[in-house]
């Protein structure tokens, strides 16, 4: 048992230090509430209408659409980086990797998910 000391000092100042913080930020800064710190800022132009406006689903098509590609050609760098370590096998690779990656944007174009203006 005497390994396990270490283990739960660090957290018990895992969880001391974030209420002493709190704490103490809490008892220093001014408390002075009023109308225009609880309204919401959006950029210095007060806001206007719902929050809770309605989106047309094309806007989560592209949006998870940019995501996805994103993510995609995140995969770019590290093969961009071995480029010569992995040799024609790795060329190959990511050439078939670009082509299923063109053929899902060609796709997404054609059924018009990209038109949500």
């Amino acid at each position: 048992m005497v390994e396990y000391i270490p283990v739960l000092i660090f957290l018990l100042v895992a969880a001391l230090i974030p209420v002493a913080l709190l704490s103490v930020g809490r008892l220093l800064r001014p408390a002075q509430k009023n109308q225009v710190k609880g309204e919401a800022y959006e950029c210095g132009v007060p806001s206007s209408g719902d929050a809770r406006a309605r989106y047309p689903i094309r806007f989560y098509i592209v949006a998870v659409l940019f995501v996805v590609f994103d993510v995609e050609t995140i995969f770019l760098f590290p093969w961009a980086v071995k480029y010569r370590h992995l040799g024609m096998t790795g060329f190959v690779t990511m050439l078939v990797f670009l082509g299923v990656l063109l053929v899902g944007y060609a796709y997404a174009w054609r059924k018009k998910a990209l038109e949500w203006v």
